[in-house]
């Protein structure tokens, strides 16, 4: 599975301390498309952001991923999320991800690792922001990693 390999990848890159369970969603953004599987893990690395992004999007090519449609189908997607508590805006990357206190698929398997995580920008904890969005599209894939 792609989130497997990823994750494996991703080891090397510093230590994973935690990874949630798999979740399937309900696509965000292209409707017309297969359901998505997403995880989110949480990694100790010595990397600073932009390097550490770099080494990502170096996986995801590594993988196969091809430039598509925007939110389209692809076979693996891996963001920061967040780096610590920095706020970061850069041409190249934004951390808090922008979207991410609106999207149901990134926060109930952040909820799982990570609950009382407070968002440096929204001042609130991941649980708290759970509760604020719809996770009816969102639900605990049959098998997990």
């Amino acid at each position: 599975m792609n989130l497997e390999a990823a994750l494996n990848q991703i080891a090397g890159l510093g230590i994973v301390e935690k990874k949630s369970s798999v979740y399937e969603t309900k696509p965000w953004g292209l409707k017309e498309q297969p359901n998505f599987l997403n995880q989110v893990a949480r990694i100790e690395t010595e990397l600073e952001p932009l390097e550490l992004l770099k080494e990502l999007k170096k996986i995801e090519r590594a993988m196969g991923r091809k430039k598509t449609v925007r939110y389209g189908p692809r076979l693996i997607d891996l963001d920061i999320l967040f780096y610590e508590d920095l706020i970061l805006r850069t041409g190249a990357l934004v951390i808090p991800h922008p979207l991410l206190a609106q999207r149901a698929f990134v926060l109930v398997p952040l909820n799982e690792i990570e609950p009382e995580f407070i968002h440096p920008l929204e001042k609130k904890t991941i649980h708290d922001l759970l509760a604020m969005v719809d996770c009816n599209s969102v639900w605990k894939w049959k098998e997990d990693l």
